[in-house]
């Protein structure tokens, strides 16, 4: 019994504990095997070579091709921010093909209270409506949707700077998850047949 212990210790020693085991290879191969069959793919993956027309721009480069519209507000300099951070517009110098709008609505809803009415905790639901607009004398919507996120912050009892940063960083999460969602669904429409 301990000279088989020993000669795993040994065998493990042998390859420097740095590779993979047979198991986790077969284990990684047997996972892989149902997102094969059923079309997976990830979304800035190369298009395949007869999946779209001739000179179609992958995702990855209409992403690129994007410029973010002016959104009023501080929280729509916040989204915007974001977006182009997502979709890699910083520094770009060709002229862009695409135009992505967006409009925000906030709500806010206390959800707790103290003794003497005043809110201990606050939930915000933040909607963005955007739409991708075509650039040129004629601009036409290319694609559209709706993204909502919701977060909440405890404000601290007679801790105003506290309460005011935990505001501020639940807002700049909220903007971060719109942007998120944004780009992923813009990104999984692009790849859809109907959208080039």
């Amino acid at each position: 019994m301990s000279q088989a212990a020993s000669s795993t210790s040994s065998s493990e020693a042998g390859r420097g504990g740095a590779g993979p085991s047979r198991r986790a290879l077969l284990g990684g191969v047997l996972a892989a095997l149902p997102l094969a069959g059923c079309g997976f793919r990830p979304v800035y993956a190369p298009a395949e070579a007869g999946s779209g027309a001739a000179g179609e721009p992958g995702v990855r480069e209409t992403l690129a091709a994007t410029e973010v519209a002016l959104i009023p507000e501080r929280l729509g300099q916040l989204l915007r921010r974001s977006l182009q951070q997502r979709l890699g517009a910083a520094g770009r110098a060709a002229t862009p093909l695409y135009e992505l709008r967006t409009s925000l609505q906030l709500g806010t809803e206390p959800e707790g209270y103290r003794r003497d009415g005043t809110a201990s905790r606050v939930r915000y639901t933040v909607t963005a409506t955007w739409q991708l607009v075509t650039r040129g004398t004629a601009p036409s919507v290319r694609l559209e949707g709706t993204e909502r996120a919701t977060d909440s912050y405890n404000v601290p009892d007679n801790q105003f700077f506290a309460a005011d940063f935990s505001r501020d960083a639940t807002l700049q999460r909220l903007m971060d998850q719109l942007a998120e969602g944004i780009v992923l669904r813009l990104s999984a429409r692009l790849r859809e047949p109907a959208a080039g």
